[in-house]
């Protein structure tokens, strides 16, 4: 899924330790372009936060994954931004890591989902 829109916040970076190793967090806040504009808080892990190196008040595409997950009753869900385009071009040498885990634990890499031709 690829959402466009301007940076309008940049959350503090998480970080800790888990079971699996150090791992690192970034959320930020898009504003989408349209006539309705809709807040959207989207995350980036580990390396892609400096990769994508982004900033407030840029206008960018971002190519996400959701996922929901139980606790204790409750659904939560996590946006997950794997890809980044300035202008159409992808962020800093066109990273991409569809289907990679983003906690810095073991890779699940799935197929490559960015070659179809659909509009949409």
């Amino acid at each position: 899924m690829e959402i466009k829109g301007k940076i309008i916040e940049l959350l503090p970076e998480q970080s800790g330790q888990s079971a699996n190793g150090y791992w690192r967090k970034q959320e930020y806040i898009l504003e989408t372009e349209s006539q309705y504009p809709k807040k959207i808080c989207f995350a980036a892990w580990g390396e892609k936060i400096d990769q994508f190196n982004i900033k407030k008040d840029e206008i960018i595409q971002i190519s996400i994954d959701l996922e929901s997950r139980e606790y204790n009753g409750r659904w939560y869900t996590d946006v997950k931004a794997w890809k980044v385009s300035r202008n159409g071009v992808g962020a800093e040498n066109n990273y991409e890591t569809k289907g990679q885990e983003y906690s810095g634990a073991s890779s699940v890499h799935a197929s490559n989902l960015d070659n179809d031709d659909m509009p949409f």
